[in-house]
């Protein structure tokens, strides 16, 4: 399996479904549950971590069998998820009938299959007590529903802020959000710093790999004294952080997408580090930051990369 280790400590065992040389025909993997009383309310909690599909939809599904009538019904199905990354789900449900939960791995041919791991799996009488969406895994913030991991040294008018809509100075930052164009994306309001001044947005503690690990994320930076993006990687065992990219000046009145591949084989955290330009049209902003496991190449949609480069990204002006 890509991930370097199980969802629970890392160092441990987790499930894997190969559907591509299974001896069952259609490339489908069936993985059965115990038996369950009916008419009980159950939440079931599992995590997953999908890799090398060509489409992720549909490759993982969870079905409701119930015994007495052979009857199988879909309760839930994957949509997307990131690549190599341990994500979460939730799923509450009843029946009247005795019933057995059914994980089902899907390829849709032999050429678009890959692996699918699930870890941590439980099943527990009552409801699911999270909020009605969940929020995004550790792998992906699109801070449509908050913050995520992501946190700050302090919280004043100088730090990053989580907005919606224009900023409020005129020819200087994003008109929206890049997820939709009418969410959330935190930025950096320049009127409010000095020249100079910098701002800190750390990433949750993130798990080291023995190979790539691969960052993307979306950027905007418009505005004729816009200063500097960077990004850095902090080694938890140690304080130590190493540049990773950067950029410097005004970039574009749209939202770029940045790519960059890292190596950290420790439990590390990733550093936006926004700092003020000469004026208040200096405004910087980020959205739709994804963390995942394996080296850029693998990725999709690669091509849209703003890029990456032995130095650094960097554009001086």
């Amino acid at each position: 399996m890509y991930r370097a280790g199980d969802h629970t400590t890392g160092l441990g065992y987790y499930l894997l479904a190969n559907t591509k040389f299974t001896s069952q025909p259609g490339y489908i993997g069936r993985l059965y549950g115990p038996s369950l009383p009916g008419n009980l309310q159950y939440c079931l909690r599992f995590y997953y971590a999908i890799y090398g599909f060509l489409k992720m939809s549909d490759t993982l599904a969870v079905y409701i069998f119930e015994e007495n009538h052979v009857v199988q019904e879909k309760i839930w199905s994957l949509l997307e998820s990131p690549r190599g990354v341990w994500m979460q789900a939730e799923i509450s449900f009843k029946k009247p009938m005795p019933t057995k939960v059914v994980f089902m791995s899907l390829c849709k041919s032999f050429w678009d299959c890959g692996l699918v791991a699930l870890d941590d799996i439980t099943i527990q009488l009552g409801s699911c007590s999270s909020p009605e969406r969940l929020l995004p895994a550790p792998g992906e913030c699109t801070f449509e529903q908050g913050e995520c991991a992501f946190t700050q040294e302090k919280r004043n008018r100088s730090s990053w802020h989580r907005r919606r809509g224009e900023t409020p100075t005129s020819y200087t930052g994003p008109k929206g959000d890049h997820t939709t164009g009418v969410g959330y994306y935190m930025y950096i309001e320049a009127s409010h710093m000095v020249y100079g001044q910098k701002a800190h947005l750390l990433s949750g503690s993130l798990r080291g790999v023995p190979g790539k690990h691969c960052l993307t994320f979306f950027y905007h930076m418009y505005g004729a004294g816009t200063g500097l993006l960077s990004v850095y990687v902090k080694k938890e065992e140690n304080g130590e952080e190493s540049l990773l990219w950067k950029r410097r000046g005004e970039q574009s009145i749209s939202w770029l997408r940045a790519l960059i591949e890292y190596s950290c084989e420790r439990q590390h955290q990733i550093i936006f580090e926004a700092i003020r330009g000469v004026s208040i049209r200096s405004d910087i902003a980020i959205d739709d930051v994804k963390f995942q496991a394996g080296p850029c190449a693998d990725m999709e949609d690669t091509t849209q990369s703003s890029g990456y480069s032995e130095d650094l990204n960097e554009i001086e002006y």
